[in-house]
Parts: structure tokens; sequence; C-alpha cells
């Protein structure tokens, strides 16, 4: 199961720590036909949000991007405080994925390998829920179209329309009793889908509990166990900056992996947000015989961009236009 599949399960089922929203700027009042828009879209997604805290399932979830195609088995359970999540590969290399809040374990048996770490930057279920700002309503409004069912479930589809071309827009089906996301899709600036995520089958209230799938996070008999060292900095701390902010996003977390045995300066990875969508900026010094050529690709939702900067080499990605990627690379700036 690739990173791909990763992306789009937190967007629609990650059980991990929300982390706290400050906003770039002090937005000017609204006037009331946007207070009441703002609103509306806030809404939606805390509706989203708390349903996670309510219902435990079980399902199979189905990732479909560009050609691509993974799907995963999931145990979801919570108890308002407290949530554990497994997530089985059912395509791909075997994997076992289990999230309790926001420690996250995988095992890869092939390799007889797990990895073992903290993830802070993602969000309670769903992620598009990455700050509970009303700056949101400022950058996107929602629009209820309708209702289907997915997986046997009847649901509200909600589209969450960018009001520029910055970003891409959601079209997302939420279970009509609770509001739990039970089908996703990104949409370009053009309304064409570039990924979609959903259960293929979904029982609610299973009988799940968090003793049993804690109990088998904590098997590791058998396994090295390797746990990535990340830690936390601030752009500024490392020399770096952005000469302008790009509209509506908002620095989030800035992290450092140290690059262990091969010494030198840690690779840096500084995450942006607009609350529904993310970026991230990667940086690392220049390696003539690994970075060897500058680049765009596009998979699914997810662009990215490559290139040298000074004695660095500067990767960004992000579920956002290329236009956008490229004002995050046009301004970041060495400050020493």
């Amino acid at each position: 199961m690739n990173f791909k599949f990763f992306r789009l399960l937190a967007l629609m089922g990650c059980a991990l720590s929300a982390p706290h929203y400050v906003a770039a700027q002090t937005p000017a009042p609204a006037a009331p036909a946007q207070a009441a828009e703002t609103k509306d879209i806030n809404e939606w997604l805390m509706r989203m949000h708390e349903a996670s805290r309510n219902r435990s399932y079980v399902g199979t979830f189905v990732v479909s991007s560009g050609n691509a195609l993974s799907s995963a088995k999931i145990w979801h359970v919570c108890d308002g405080t407290q949530q554990m999540e497994r997530v089985e590969a059912l395509t791909g290399p075997p994997r076992s994925t289990f999230r309790h809040n926001d420690q996250v374990v995988t095992f890869m048996p092939e390799q007889k390998l797990i990895r073992a770490e903290k993830r802070e930057s993602l969000g309670l279920f769903p992620a598009l829920l990455k700050s509970t700002g009303s700056q949101i309503g400022d950058f996107y409004q929602a629009r209820q179209e309708g209702r289907e069912r997915v997986a046997g479930v009847d649901a509200d589809v909600i589209a969450l329309v960018p009001k520029d071309a910055m970003r891409f827009g959601y079209r997302v089906w939420a279970e009509q009793k609770k509001g739990l996301v039970v089908k996703l899709q990104t949409l370009d600036i053009d309304g064409k889908v570039l990924e979609q995520a959903a259960f293929s089958e979904l029982q609610f209230d299973a009988p799940v509990k968090i003793e049993k799938l804690a109990q088998m996070m904590n098997k590791v008999d058998g396994y090295k166990v390797e746990r990535p060292a990340l830690v936390k900095t601030t752009a500024s701390a490392e020399g770096w900056a952005l000469k302008q902010a790009v509209a509506g996003f908002t620095p989030m977390s800035c992290h450092k992996r140290p690059r262990g045995a091969q010494g030198g300066e840690a690779p840096m990875q500084w995450v942006f947000s607009d609350g529904l969508a993310s970026v991230s900026i990667f940086v690392e010094p220049f390696d003539g015989q690994r970075h060897v050529k500058e680049s765009r690709m596009s998979l699914g939702a997810t662009q990215s961009l490559t290139r040298r900067v000074e004695a660095y080499w500067l990767t960004v990605m992000g579920e956002v236009p290329m236009t956008t990627l490229s004002l995050f690379a046009d301004g970041l700036e060495r400050k020493k």
C-alpha cells in the first residue's frame, strides 16, 4: 500500500491528534451574508469531525487515483477521547497499520520490520477539518447537492467549492444520521475528479474493542522496531522564510529528521494548510548523484515539483494546483 493510499485514508478515517490552528492574520469583519456562508461550511465540517467520536465500524475502503487502485480493511473504534484503528492492506505488499490517537505503528511482515512514529500534523477524522478557524469560509463555500447511497448508507452529498484557482474542490458524502464521511472526491479547478476514496462495504457499531487492537499493536515479538526521529523546529531557526505568504495557507508544523550515520545537515519538512488542503516544503542539502533533474509531477490530486535552491534541493508537494506549489517554491528564500 503506497503513500497515496494513506494520504487519502487520512482524509477519510485516520485517528490522529488535531493540531492547534493559528490564523496567519485576523480577517476583516465579515458582511452578514459572508458570515452566514462561513458558518454553514464550518457546521458541515464540524458535524463530520464529531461523527468520529460516536461511531465504531468495520469496513472495506477503496482508493482510486489515476490508474492506481488500492483497498484495505479498516477496524475503527472510539470512546470520545481514545481513538484506535487497524488498517489491513488488501492490495500490494502485506502491511498492517495501527493508530492509537497520534501513535502510528506499521507492521511489514515480509521484512519483519515495524515502523513506530508519532504523527502530529494530521487531524482527527476527517482530516479535511485541519482547523476549527472560520478562515476556511474565506476560501471555500459549501453547497448541498442531494442525497445518495454509499455502501448501503444514506448520505448527504456536499460540495466544498473553492473561491479561487489556488486550491482544489471536494465532493463529500456524509452519512445522514451523524455525518461520518463515507465517500470523498477531490476535484480540479474544472470540476474533473482527480481522486476518489470510498467505503465499498461498511458495518456500524461493530464489536471492535480498543483493548483487543492495543494488544495486537503491541505484539512486536520477532520484528525489528524502527522509531524514526523527528525533531520539532521552525523554518526561521533553520534559516528559511517565505518572501510572501500564500493566500489562505498557514504554517502548521516544522520538523527535521536527523541523517543518522550519514551525518550532515538534517532534512526539513515545513507544513502549511488552508484548513482543507495541505502543502509540504521539503529542504535537504543538494546531492549531485541523487538530485539530477528538476521536475513537475502529478499523481491524482497530489502535485509535486523539485528544484535546486543554492546548495539545497527543494521538493514542494501538496493537494493543490501546480501554480500554487510554484508560489511556495518561488517564495522560499535562504536567510542565513
